[in-house]
């Protein structure tokens, strides 16, 4: 059973300038955050194209029959606007189809999204994401907050999962790892709530059509998801059991 994962997110570019004394240079970087969730998708025998932020403003699918060739769609880490604002919209002018409607028809045909929590995720910071009110937010099991949306945990928090029977969280045990924040997110009335974190939503899942989504409030890795959860061996059994419940092939 192959499964077609279509990652997009989870890359940034940097810019710093070092002033010393009188005198002062610049250096940028460029950095990937999805590595180890690649890694852990693949390991199960998933095929993950990566399409990074920069990207996919220009390359996420403007038809149907592109997207579809996917069986999940992860957005992780990447704001409404990137998808909204492609350069024939913002540069050019011009009229394309709206990408988040697409999105939406995706899934209400079959196919499954995933969101993964980040600064650009859901709502995230100062509010920046903008999915609410969007059509993702009518995809997703969780309704949004209109504002910045972080709950910042830098003690660290541990997720609790209360339904040990879905086949998402099934042999994950009750208890994992520490995370350092997570997004906030609101349990739509038909949803299924598999975990929390510090009593928060951290892992939701619902139906949307003939397809699947699936909310999951936290990073995929550093920050909020630190080494101590990537390293625990469950971090790779739920992200294979996420993609496979979401795929629809399970």
């Amino acid at each position: 059973m192959e499964i077609k994962v279509l990652l997009v997110g989870e890359s940034w570019v940097s810019s710093s300038i070092h002033l010393k004394g009188f005198d002062f240079f610049s250096s940028t970087y460029y950095a990937t955050g999805g590595d180890f969730l690649i890694a852990a998708l693949s390991h199960g025998g998933v095929n993950v194209i990566h399409q990074p932020s920069h990207e996919a403003a220009k390359s996420f699918p403007l038809e149907h029959t592109k997207l579809e060739t996917y069986d999940v769609v992860i957005l992780s880490d990447i704001g409404a606007n990137t998808l909204l604002l492609a350069p024939e919209v913002f540069l050019e002018g011009r009229r394309i189809p709206n990408r988040l409607e697409l999105i939406k028809t995706y899934v209400s045909q079959g196919g499954g999204l995933v969101m993964a929590g980040g600064y650009m995720s859901f709502q995230g910071i100062y509010g920046s994401a903008r999915y609410h009110r969007t059509p993702v937010e009518e995809v997703l099991p969780v309704s949004l907050l209109p504002v910045d949306d972080r709950i910042e945990k830098p003690e660290g928090v541990i997720p609790k999962v209360i339904n040990q029977a879905h086949p998402v969280t099934q042999g994950m045990g009750s208890e994992w790892p520490y995370l350092l924040g997570l997004n906030e997110i609101i349990p739509k009335d038909n949803a299924d709530v598999l975990a929390l974190a510090g009593g928060y939503p951290l892992l939701v899942t619902g139906s949307f059509g003939k397809g699947r989504s699936v909310a999951w409030a936290s990073d995929v890795g550093p920050h909020w998801c630190p080494r101590e959860f990537i390293d625990w061996p469950g971090y790779r059994q739920l992200w294979q059991q996420i993609v496979a419940w979401a795929s629809g092939k399970v």
